[in-house]
């Protein structure tokens, strides 16, 4: 098992910055893929970023290319989004994730193969 617990979100002008953190407990979490999904209201949960185990390969949705970035310090068990240059339709529930498969070589877009969910921390983007 993987515990997952987000912070960092909150409220916050266009145009303005926030870095979402999450910590892993439970299983080694240094072996898993990890990712950012988001879900604002009345709409489906989207993908919007992915780390490898190691760090070395990210991947981020094109709505949030050049503003968002993924990182992860497996040391601290933590993985983090950098959020900046934010807007109004940036405006969601975010929610960290963790594979379920053991250092997987490929980075996934899609919620299924994603284990372990966090409970979810709100970002308000106001205009």
């Amino acid at each position: 098992q993987v515990q997952l617990v987000e912070s960092g979100g909150g409220l916050v002008q266009a145009g303005g910055s926030l870095r979402l953190s999450c910590a892993a407990s439970g299983r080694i979490f240094s072996n898993y893929v990890a990712g950012w999904f988001r879900q604002a209201p009345g709409k489906e949960r989207e993908f919007v970023a992915a780390i490898s185990w190691s760090g070395g390969s990210m991947e981020v949705v094109d709505s949030v290319k050049g503003r968002f970035t993924i990182s992860r310090d497996n040391a601290k068990n933590t993985v983090y989004l950098q959020m900046n240059s934010l807007k109004p339709e940036d405006t969601a529930i975010y929610y960290c994730a963790a594979d379920g498969y053991l250092r997987r070589t490929t980075l996934v877009r899609s919620a299924g193969p994603y284990a372990y969910w966090g409970q979810g921390t709100q970002v308000t983007v106001s205009s």
